[in-house]
């Protein structure tokens, strides 16, 4: 079994005792009656009340933490599977956060545009210990925005790995991993922002502001 005091702790942005977090996990998961059970609850509850959104401050710190993320109800793939790491700790079951780089990633014309391509870096994924392994939960997308884009939403069963589908609800190409980063027990904020300024200057901004828009729209225009 993992070490409980590397994968249970609070860390700065998987920020697992603050009162946000543990409120926001308690309501999860009432009535669940064992972990794999209470994994499922959580992941379903960060899929799908924390809204997707790409458009946020990057370099700001608060856009990754996830207390900050219960306030907000909405972010992108990174402090969403920081948020589960989180409440999944809360609730005593060990997490971390794992990341890889993607092609092929659920976006608009508008946000290809300012990405510059379509390889999204650091794309967020969870790794929760259940059941004496590791297994991977990626909570990045929302049902309804997966609706709107016509791809599947990711379900998790608590024993299978839970990855990006290769292929849309149309049997077209979505998304395929093109790197691994490795899993960490925080997120690594100054290493991704340092990347993202450098390959996404103009998604990037000043890094304190975001380049505004609301991505639900776009989705369906």
């Amino acid at each position: 079994m993992p070490d409980a005091h590397d994968h249970l702790g609070s860390g700065t942005f998987v920020d697992s005792d603050s009162p946000e977090v543990i409120t926001f996990a308690e309501q999860a998961v009432d009535g669940a009656k064992n972990p794999i059970e209470t994994a499922q609850r959580l992941y379903l509850a960060v899929r799908d009340e924390i809204l997707y959104d790409p458009y946020v401050a990057f370099g700001d710190p608060e856009s990754y933490r996830a207390s900050a993320i219960v306030a907000a109800s909405r972010s992108f793939c990174i402090p969403k599977a920081a948020l589960l790491a989180a409440v999944a700790r809360a609730r005593g079951i060990p997490a971390r956060v794992g990341f890889a780089d993607v092609r092929n990633h659920l976006a608009t014309p508008r946000l290809l545009e300012l990405m510059g391509g379509d390889v999204f870096a650091w794309h967020g994924y969870t790794e929760l210990w259940l059941d004496g392994r590791w297994v991977k939960a990626t909570p990045a997308f929302n049902l309804s925005m997966c609706e709107r884009f016509g791809v599947h939403p990711l379900e998790f069963d608590g024993t299978r790995d839970s990855m990006l589908h290769e292929f849309d609800t149309t049997g077209q190409r979505h998304m395929e991993y093109v790197r691994e980063r490795g899993v960490f027990e925080d997120v690594p904020f100054e290493t991704i922002v340092a990347d993202f300024r450098e390959y996404y200057p103009t998604m990037f901004g000043d890094g304190l502001h975001g380049v505004g828009g609301d991505f639900a729209t776009e989705a369906v225009d």
